[in-house]
């Protein structure tokens, strides 16, 4: 087990988290900061992490990850959609179909929970 890499997979879910919660407040990144106490080159730091953490996702694909967001549910594989399943996140909205790639879909739904 690399220690390291569990310490840094550990801090990017932690900074996520402090992202999410600043976009859904709606508040400004300085506002927010200054409320939280968190210094905004910090902020600004892990969420330029975050987002090239996600991209080095989409451009080395890795071993695939049984990966299912918070509050979502894993479809069983092999299972047919009848019809297509429209996706809001954060004013993103995604059309899924029986043709899209689920590998594809995986990885649009992690960079948009980074976002």
């Amino acid at each position: 087990m690399n220690i390291q890499k569990v310490t840094s997979d550990y801090r990017l879910s932690q900074w996520m988290h402090v992202i999410q919660e600043r976009q859904f407040s709606g508040q400004s990144i300085k506002d927010f900061c200054r409320e939280k106490g968190i210094s905004s080159n910090a902020y600004f730091y892990w969420q330029r992490k975050l987002r090239k953490a996600a991209c080095a996702e989409l451009t080395n694909p890795e071993e695939p990850v049984n990966y299912v967001p918070e509050g979502w549910m894993q479809l069983a594989q092999g299972q047919e959609i009848k019809s297509t399943l429209d996706i809001e996140v954060g004013g993103c909205r995604v059309t899924v179909d029986e043709s899209t790639d689920p590998e594809l879909l995986k990885k649009v739904c992690r960079i948009l929970k980074v976002l």
